[in-house]
């Protein structure tokens, strides 16, 4: 079939196959071009792996570290009558692409929130991976099913104590509104921690503790946001915020596991704003980062999620390198967005932005094209008017 993009609010239905893997042979190529990170780790476990950070971070350790993955994720898988999600088809580009270098790459589709997962994952890095050195944790989840009492948590993004009010954009249709929300209730709260908190990142390293499987000197590492004040009230001050107070008092407790495996750690890194099937359900944060791209953009120092995982790896986790830790003991990647003068210029262009100035005043027109890119559209290289089989089974 012929697949076009098809945008439902901030979500894309359809997904392209060879737009997918041309997107995935660009961060390969990103990562080769910048060389090899010396002392990176053998065994690595993504959870969370098909999309976004993630993803990259799984790109950057197969191809810059050489080292072997394994990838846990939650996608729909394509069959006969129905396309797959972008997830699907970015892992199956990844381990074919992986493999053909010889390097291991093995994939779990499935909840990674229950234990069942777990067991299946852990039973297969013990089989035929070894213990791991790194592993990273990149779920964003709209909702989770505890693995012990069966109770459905969903995650929402709301503001705490009060109702909040600001300026956010329709990406699809290009209009600039008003936005208000109501707060948090007690439970919400409480659920919005429960999915995003800390809680199953510190399930994966019992349950890998327990097998066996850390190796000495292991790392691990969960990803974060801070963002600047504008968005405080609905993303550092509100539910999801909080949820991620709990990711970092998790953090100190897995470190100080790790530790006992020959002075291993675990860490957060603070990422960069930028276009995600999570941020993009963000109000407010879309129009944030339409300003935030054109104005670092035209500073030169724009980066996607290849850049920033890349960078986090050869800089801050391996190489020799200095994490750089701020003074809550982060590693701020998001340093180059957070520069004073980036924040003063976005500051001075939030209240000017209107519906008719939009294309003038934020890079919405790259806004967009990175958000269809994460669903395979607008590759070059990729003629989308020619007929492809949608239906890939997972390798």
């Amino acid at each position: 079939m012929v697949i076009k993009p098809r945008v439902r609010g901030f979500v894309c239905v359809t997904s392209h196959p060879e737009g997918c893997a041309a997107h995935i042979q660009q961060q390969i190529d990103y990562v080769k071009s910048k060389g090899s990170i010396s002392g990176g780790p053998k065994n690595v476990l993504v959870i969370g792996s098909s999309t976004g950070f993630g993803l990259s971070s799984r790109v950057t350790a197969a191809f810059g570290c050489g080292s072997k993955t394994v990838g846990v994720f939650y996608e729909r898988p394509s069959d006969e009558d129905r396309l797959g999600t972008a997830g699907w088809y970015n892992t199956i580009a990844l381990t074919e692409k992986a493999r053909a270098e010889g390097l291991y790459a093995r994939n779990f589709n499935g909840d990674a929130f229950s234990n069942e997962v777990k067991s299946n994952v852990i039973a297969a890095i013990k089989e035929d991976v070894g213990p791991i050195d790194l592993v990273i944790y990149s779920l964003a989840s709209p909702r989770r099913t505890h693995p012990d009492t069966g109770a459905v948590h969903k995650s929402v993004l709301k503001p705490v104590g009060k109702s909040y009010s600001s300026r956010t954009v329709d990406t699809d249709k290009g209009i600039v509104s008003d936005v208000a929300i109501e707060p948090a209730t007690d439970e919400e709260i409480a659920d919005t921690a429960a999915v995003m908190g800390g809680d199953d990142w510190e399930r994966w390293i019992t349950a890998l503790d327990e097998a066996g499987l850390i190796a000495e000197g292991a790392t691990s590492v969960a990803y974060s946001y801070i963002g600047p004040e504008i968005t405080w009230d609905i993303y550092k001050n509100g539910t999801i915020g909080l949820a991620k107070n709990h990711l970092e008092e998790s953090c100190i407790r897995i470190s100080s596991k790790l530790k006992e495996h020959g002075g291993g750690r675990a860490l957060i890194s603070v990422n960069k704003a930028l276009v995600s099937q999570a941020s993009s359900a963000i109000p407010v944060v879309p129009l944030y980062i339409s300003i935030l791209y054109k104005i670092m953009k035209a500073k030169g120092t724009h980066e996607g999620c290849i850049e920033q995982m890349q960078r986090l790896f050869a800089e801050r986790l391996f190489n020799g390198a200095d994490p750089q830790l701020d003074e809550s003991g982060r590693i701020r990647i998001d340093d180059l967005e957070m520069q004073d003068d980036v924040q003063a210029e976005g500051a001075t262009i939030w209240p000017q932005v209107t519906t008719e100035n939009l294309a003038e005043l934020t890079d919405i027109v790259g806004y967009r094209e990175e958000f269809l890119k994460m669903f395979g559209f607008g590759l070059p290289g990729v003629d989308y008017e020619v007929s492809t089989e949608p239906h890939r089974p997972m390798i």
